[in-house]
């Protein structure tokens, strides 16, 4: 299974990428990141709009579909693993995750998802959850494969 992350905006060096790339290159699945971003401001709605568009066109079509919001579900780790399991085991060859711009995600995107995922209820830079989620993607693959990574 190949997992995708198909984001708003362009990450710049720092510690929050070096994060991210320490999870992304422990992963023992392909993974593939695709930015993407307007290159003009326009409306919040049309923005919202648009970008999904990007997001969309950014990812198979057949993936498996994982959109993060702030309204979406509260998971465990464990939860989660189950869920990326379930796909895995299922046949599915691509999981893709998706986040937004600073003003959430289009119709097209939430629609499009097979689950809307939140990371906690609190606001958190959109730089700072691609690092928390690619931990979680990291943990997941080591729970379902039985590593003590994970203690609960």
């Amino acid at each position: 299974m190949k997992v995708w992350l198909a984001a708003v905006g362009r990450a710049r060096a720092g510690p929050v990428r070096d994060l991210f790339d320490d999870y992304a290159g422990r992963l023992v699945w392909p993974f593939a990141l695709r930015e993407v971003e307007l290159r003009r401001r326009v409306p919040p709605e049309e923005q919202k709009r648009r970008e999904a568009e990007l997001l969309l066109a950014a990812i198979p079509a057949g993936a498996a579909v994982v959109a993060l919001d702030e309204r979406g579900r509260n998971l465990t780790s464990e939860s989660f693993a189950g869920r990326i399991g379930a796909w895995r085991d299922g046949g599915t060859g691509d999981l893709a995750f998706l986040i937004g711009g600073a003003d959430g995600h289009g119709e097209a995107a939430v629609g499009r998802a097979d689950l809307v995922l939140a990371l906690g209820s609190m606001t958190w830079p959109h730089m700072m959850v691609r690092a928390m989620l690619m931990e979680q993607i990291y943990r997941a693959q080591q729970i379902l494969a039985g590593h003590p990574y994970h203690r609960s």
